[in-house]
């Protein structure tokens, strides 16, 4: 696949990162022109500053509510709000499964709904993190329903720090639940160029991974 690198969110979310390595994160989003970078919040403004002289457009992701999901929705927004600030242009925001599997699912939509409608005023992107290995068929079909009343712009597989990752029958199954206009990124677990693919082909329109360049490279 030629332009596997346009579908690849090169991500760097463990705790031990150092500034170190989210340069290094963000030259190689350079030299292989990844669709974007994805960090935790705190370097946000860091990725800015490195990336603003790139001749190509490489999109600035942030973790909101990560990786647990539970924080309250005045949090949610007030760390989505920080990040748009800060410069991100994507927002992976983790919904809250301790109330998702309390079934209140009028309060999900509502705050997803509140951080959909605070990054689209700001020309940004949401994608909503599901955490499908928690989920069964059932509640994924109602998760990705609810992310689409939302208006979410993409619905995301995992964390990466959940029970399981991604797999190609679930995105399967998310295209075919999800409208045309609702993307899908799978994260979680994708080390290889034919697990990418492979998710590409399922029907993902973005991969969420650590290990891009080997991805890209084959290495």
């Amino acid at each position: 696949m030629d332009n596997l690198s346009s579908y690849i969110d090169h991500t760097l979310l463990a705790a031990t990162a150092s500034e170190t390595n989210i340069r290094k994160l963000c030259e190689e989003a350079w030299i292989h022109q990844f669709k974007a970078v994805c960090v935790a919040p705190t370097y946000v403004p860091y990725v800015v500053e490195m990336l603003e002289f790139c001749p190509v457009k490489i999109e600035i992701a942030t973790v909101i509510g990560f990786p647990l999901g539970y924080s309250t929705t005045a949090t949610k927004v007030s760390e989505a709000r920080e990040a748009l600030q800060f410069g991100a242009s994507e927002l992976d925001v983790v919904m809250n499964l301790s109330q998702f599997k309390s079934m209140a699912y009028l309060s999900i939509r509502e705050e997803l709904k509140q951080l959909a409608d605070l990054a689209h005023e700001q020309n940004a992107l949401l994608k909503v993190i599901i955490e499908t290995a928690s989920l069964d068929s059932f509640d994924l079909y109602t998760a990705c329903e609810i992310c689409a009343e939302a208006k979410a712009d993409f619905v995301k597989t995992s964390t990466g720090f959940g029970p399981g990752g991604a797999d190609v029958e679930t995105v399967r199954k998310m295209r075919s639940i999800l409208p045309a206009e609702v993307k899908i990124k799978a994260s979680g677990g994708i080390k290889t160029y034919e697990q990418a693919v492979a998710m590409i082909e399922a029907g993902a329109e973005r991969i969420g991974t650590s290990s891009g360049v080997a991805i890209v490279t084959r290495a």
